[in-house]
């Protein structure tokens, strides 16, 4: 029997967190996710308190059965989340409420509190959005993409979590590392410029200036100005590859830089800026090339440009939009 997406549990998220979901359940989640704003910007939320909950739950001795019962309460009040069931769940339950007795009094979404260290958490949603941290790095975050961080990088690292993607302007500190954890990527420098594009299946690293080193579990690798670095899911090795194109700054500079860029990479992200639903039909002209920029230009007016280059056909659906 077909499951109802919009009738999503806790539990399903906790074991795809854990990576004990089944293939039909990580399939299921990611299309619940993908379904509409409100579903992945709960997931973000979801997986900032899983993260955070972690690295608390290994030194707390708290009663995690009264802070679950407390987390109940405060997440039904600050959600609206009549259609997800919250139950405690392997380690979520003890981690989650042992987050709480730490927040104290704040909300997670906001504050966070580690110790006497406060978390501020920032959220872009459906708009660019720039923030400076506290050491006066830049963070241009894109839409539906999340930041936490202390008020005051107070020990001998500055930590950043991040959520969807964002391009960081590091201010220089050599003796006081810059690391961000981005799902099961960590990525550490010590005053640099590189964007980070991060979902569950995958982070991508791109350096423009500096030397950036990228880390998963036991495995680290060095890139530098035009290279990139990859991590996926199930892989424990990142990859690092030339990076060939500068469509991934289109949300910072408003403009699309296409060198020698293929048309189906261009298809992706014009389907992310512009929320669109852009399919390449025939498979003979997913690989050609284009070189050209596109400045703060309208989507129409960039299909034309496609279509008039490649001497290819655009029909427009209700749903979609096809090229062939």
């Amino acid at each position: 029997m077909k499951r109802d997406i919009k009738h999503i549990t806790d539990d399903i998220l906790v074991k795809y967190l854990l990576g004990e979901a089944t293939a039909e359940e990580q399939q299921y989640i990611e299309k619940w996710i993908s379904e509409n704003v409100d579903h992945q910007r709960y997931f973000q939320h979801f997986k900032l308190i899983w993260d955070e909950s972690k690295k608390l739950a290994i030194t707390s001795t708290v009663n995690e059965n009264e802070a679950w019962e407390r987390f109940k309460q405060r997440t039904q009040q600050n959600l609206n989340t009549s259609t997800y069931t919250i139950r405690p769940a392997f380690q979520w339950a003890r981690a989650a409420a042992i987050l709480l007795l730490v927040a104290g009094a704040g909300w997670l979404f906001y504050y966070l509190k580690t110790g006497r260290t406060t978390r501020v958490y920032v959220q872009s949603k459906e708009s660019v959005l720039t923030d400076t941290l506290p050491d006066g790095t830049v963070v241009t975050l894109n839409k539906r993409s999340s930041i936490s961080y202390p008020t005051e990088f107070t020990g001998n690292i500055r930590p950043v979590t991040l959520h969807g993607e964002a391009f960081f302007n590091v201010a220089h500190n050599k003796s006081k590392p810059f690391i961000i954890h981005a799902n099961d990527a960590v990525i550490q420098v010590v005053g640099t410029s590189f964007n980070v594009n991060s979902n569950p299946d995958k982070t991508e690293v791109i350096v423009e200036t500096g030397i950036v080193l990228v880390s998963k579990e036991h495995n680290s690798i060095r890139i530098t100005p035009h290279e990139k670095a990859i991590v996926l899911k199930g892989q424990p090795v990142p990859v690092k590859q030339v990076n060939l194109d500068e469509l991934y700054n289109y949300y910072r500079t408003k403009e699309f830089v296409c060198k020698a860029t293929p048309l189906w990479k261009l298809v992706a992200v014009l389907n992310e800026a512009y929320d669109a639903h852009i399919v390449i039909a025939n498979n003979d002209i997913k690989n050609l090339p284009l070189t050209t920029t596109f400045r703060d230009d309208s989507l129409d007016n960039i299909l034309v440009v496609i279509g008039e280059t490649f001497n290819i056909n655009i029909e427009k659906t209700d749903k979609e939009i096809i090229l062939k």
